[in-house]
């Protein structure tokens, strides 16, 4: 399976999660945001980071990107696209996915190992069981996500969040959501489910030596 990383200036997890990538056998390939061309790909990838040091507001001038004209009419084709932290902030501001990231709602900056809920209702989750509980890294200052309660219920009635905030027995309330993101959400999918953006890193927990390998579920779906 092919997989590209778009690589901005101020990514910083573009390397690990082509290390994940590789880990699960994917022919990946690393594209610089300048770019007007995008190798052929099952997969792409927009990575975490600080794009632009988060001048204006995060995500907001990478989603201008050359290239991103290019992944935006990969997804319109069913391309299969990843956003993880900084990449969702990129494309909640390229309108490839609907809502906003607000500030944490203790205006400081996370960075914990958290619970999660899936949904494996989708192609990125099918190797987890539903309503699995896993523990993924956070490390953000807007991943407050805000919407409407009319998109938030159309999300749940198609089973579009993917991941929520949870404690270690699946419990999803205000107790264990970190950044005050609306329902729990850490992470959601578009209507025709081939778009994830999510919060939480799952390249960072790939290898039992350094944490676990609760993220190893999300690339070995795609995978398969």
């Amino acid at each position: 399976m092919r997989s590209t990383v778009i690589v901005f200036p101020g990514s910083n997890c573009d390397r690990d999660i082509a290390v994940a990538l590789k880990k699960l056998q994917f022919k990946n390939e690393m594209v610089w945001h300048k770019d007007s061309e995008l190798p052929k790909s099952d997969l792409i990838v927009i990575p975490g980071g600080f794009s632009y040091g988060d001048y204006l507001r995060s995500g907001a001038i990478a989603a201008k990107s050359t290239i991103l004209k290019e992944v935006i009419k990969s997804a319109e084709r069913g391309c299969l696209i990843l956003g993880v932290c900084n990449g969702f902030q990129i494309l909640i501001e390229t309108g490839l996915l609907k809502g906003a990231l607000l500030r944490n709602k203790n205006l400081k900056f996370i960075n914990d190992d958290v619970y999660l809920k899936v949904n494996n209702k989708n192609r990125f989750c099918k190797k987890y069981s539903n309503n699995q509980i896993i523990k993924l890294n956070i490390a953000h200052n807007e991943g407050n996500y805000f919407t409407s309660s009319d998109h938030v219920k159309n999300m749940q009635d198609q089973e579009l969040i993917a991941f929520q905030y949870s404690n270690n027995k699946g419990d999803v309330n205000e107790d264990y959501n970190p950044n005050g993101s609306m329902a729990n959400i850490a992470g959601i999918l578009n209507e025709k489910k081939n778009i994830l953006g999510m919060m939480p890193h799952p390249e960072r927990m790939t290898d039992k030596l350094i944490v676990n390998e609760d993220g190893l579920g999300l690339f070995s779906s795609i995978l398969n």
